[in-house]
C-alpha cells in the first residue's frame, strides 16, 4: 500500500485508459485501487474522476484528469518530502 492512494470507479471513464500501470510505474509509492463504486453515481457517468487520498480530482477527459491526477499527487508527496 502507498503512501497516496488513487481510487478509482470500474465503471467511469477513467478506465478506458491504463492509468493503474501508468500512475504505479510513474509513482512507485502511489497505490491505484479500483473500486466496484465509489458512490458518485452522477458523476461517474458525467465525466472522469478520481480520489486521492480522499480529495476528488475531475476534468472533461481522461487524459486531462490524469494530468490533474499526477498534480495532486506531486503536492501529497511533497508533504511526506
Amino acid at each position: 500500500m502507498g503512501i497516496v492512494v488513487v481510487e478509482i470507479c470500474d465503471s467511469n471513464l477513467m478506465n478506458t485508459i491504463n492509468i493503474e500501470e501508468i500512475i504505479e510505474t510513474e509513482y512507485p509509492e502511489v497505490a491505484v485501487l479500483v473500486n466496484d463504486c465509489l458512490s458518485f453515481c452522477g458523476l461517474c457517468r458525467l465525466k472522469p474522476y478520481a480520489m486521492v487520498n480522499g480529495r476528488r480530482i475531475h476534468a472533461k477527459d481522461p487524459e486531462q484528469c490524469l494530468v490533474k491526477i499526477k498534480s495532486a499527487i506531486e503536492e501529497e508527496l511533497a508533504i511526506y518530502m
